[in-house]
């Protein structure tokens, strides 16, 4: 009742300001670390959170393996981009640690080894929010970030002693378990038993199935998720566990709290990797742009991954827990500077972008976007269901439609089905400033971002564009907004839906 009490509390405070939840539960357990005993806490509370806490790190790593796609991470600027600012991290963090702590060199590289990760947490949540986990820029921060945590793995693996038995052979089987699996989840439908094949996986076979053979249970989790990865219900089961692994986080972060309270020297070097966060964004922006990003995409990326992970602490915490306080603090200050840094990302971007764009090179960039519209007659953003429906419309009547979405992967997936459909992001201003909207006579914002449709309208009539903008809202609220932005029409999506639902039910009974 007490750590579910502050928790809430410290959670909702810090949401008030614009900051992660996750900020308030490291704080939250500082808190009960210094008020349980007065108010009576059970001295089985760190053990019973520790539990819970190890849940959901399993948990975490079982929904990043359902998302991990090979060819998401088989991208120069993604492997690269993730194993040199990993190698220059450390390289640069080591020797300092050595020289002003005076460390060992092996609490040297460990130390820095956990300073190198960026928050999977806080990036993926922060992306979702603003509904750019698909964008390139944001496909390429998982992408850097599954990285990270594969190496976070292999570091525990090695230095926490676990030595294989005989029964690690059986994990060259695991590939075979695949198409069960997959069955299995054919067969589980949406509700109960979706979230208990979920746990089963991750908890079960992964956790305790890979602690047996004397593997790590973290890598199991992860195994597990990768297995399930490229089913289509993948993101479905990952979403059906969103809530609990959430849920089971907070006793992760609340438990770092209970470890101990830092003294002035954990104060001392949690401002100082703090400070020394500039330089890990600086590193990524740099490194982003040497793989030929352009500077809005190299700029967004790196800014998804300026903070300290949650996977050091969890480093920590297996190898050097006499530094998981002084971690933990580090942790939550970078979470209070990215946390808004990240909220106006693109406000910032414009504000910088004739400096940064200086730093591009001048080639072919991977996330190249078109400059001219050909013969298109409509132009539709955004090509989820609602865009691909249109797009199907808009082709029956004759006229010639082009679809643009800020998904790599969505445009090219259209594209090999013979669609005409191009990657485009409507939120860059570089696109906007380059391209020819030729004969293109009307447009569609299919998008599900507000931001993004705003944006769009915008940028239509600055170009001077004067056809007709057609837009779809989720919110009644949104209409006003969209409509102010220059849009002429905007629907609601359900409304719609349920005013088609009448048409058709009208004309079956006037067939009857």
């Amino acid at each position: 009742m007490i750590t579910i009490s502050f928790a809430f509390f410290f959670g909702l405070c810090v949401r008030q300001v614009g900051l992660p939840p996750l900020v308030g539960f490291l704080a939250a357990g500082f808190a009960i670390n210094i008020a349980g005993p007065t108010l009576g806490m059970p001295d089985y509370t760190g053990e019973t959170l520790g539990h819970v806490a190890h849940l959901g790190v399993l948990l975490l790593l079982f929904t990043v393996g359902l998302k991990l796609k090979l060819a998401q991470i088989a991208q120069p600027q993604v492997i690269g981009g993730a194993l040199l600012h990993f190698a220059i991290s450390v390289a640069v963090f080591m020797p300092g640690l050595k020289l002003f702590m005076g460390l060992d060199w092996n609490a040297a590289l460990l130390l820095s080894i956990a300073l190198s990760f960026s928050s999977t947490v806080l990036a993926a949540k922060l992306l979702e929010t603003k509904r750019e986990l698909g964008a390139f820029h944001g496909r390429t921060a998982i992408g850097i970030l599954i990285v990270q945590d594969i190496i976070a793995l292999v570091v525990l693996a090695v230095w926490s002693g676990q030595v294989p038995n005989i029964w690690a052979l059986l994990i060259f089987g695991v590939p075979l378990l695949r198409p069960v699996l997959h069955r299995l989840l054919d067969f589980a439908g949406h509700d109960e038993l979706l979230v208990l094949m979920g746990m089963m996986l991750s908890l079960v076979i992964g956790g305790m199935g890979f602690e047996a053979m004397g593997l790590s249970s973290e890598i199991g989790a992860l195994v597990m998720g990768v297995l399930l990865s490229t089913h289509t219900r993948a993101k479905e089961l990952g979403a059906s566990l969103w809530s609990l692994k959430e849920i089971f986080l907070v006793g992760f972060f609340l438990q770092i709290g209970l470890t101990g309270l830092p003294d002035w020297g954990a104060m001392v070097f949690a401002l100082a990797v703090g400070i020394a966060l500039a330089l890990k964004g600086v590193l990524f922006f740099a490194l982003m742009v040497a793989f030929k990003l352009r500077a809005r995409s190299a700029f967004l990326t790196a800014l998804s991954l300026t903070a300290y992970s949650e996977f050091g602490l969890i480093v920590a915490a297996g190898v050097l827990p006499e530094y998981l306080v002084p971690l933990a603090i580090a942790v939550s200050i970078s979470f209070v500077i990215s946390a808004p840094l990240n909220r106006y990302a693109h406000p910032i971007f414009e504000h910088l972008e004739n400096r940064l764009r200086h730093y591009e090179r001048d080639t072919m960039h991977p996330d190249e976007q078109p400059r001219n519209m050909g013969d298109a007659d409509v132009l539709i953003f955004g090509m989820g269901r609602t865009g691909s429906a249109a797009y199907r419309s808009i082709e029956e009547q004759g006229l010639k439609p082009l679809g643009l979405d800020a998904d790599t992967y969505t445009a090219k997936a259209h594209h090999e089905a013979g669609r005409n459909v191009l990657f485009a992001d409507a939120e860059d201003s570089n696109f906007w400033r380059s391209c020819n909207l030729g004969q293109v006579k009307a447009a569609i914002l299919a998008m599900d971002d507000l931001e993004a449709k705003l944006i769009a309208a915008r940028s239509l009539r600055q170009r001077g564009f004067s056809g007709p903008i057609v837009a779809h809202a989720l919110h009644e609220a949104h209409q006003d907004q969209i409509r102010e932005a220059g849009a002429d029409y905007t629907y609601l999506t359900m409304n719609q839906a349920g005013i088609s639902l009448a048409e058709q039910t009208t004309e079956a009974m006037a067939k009857t």
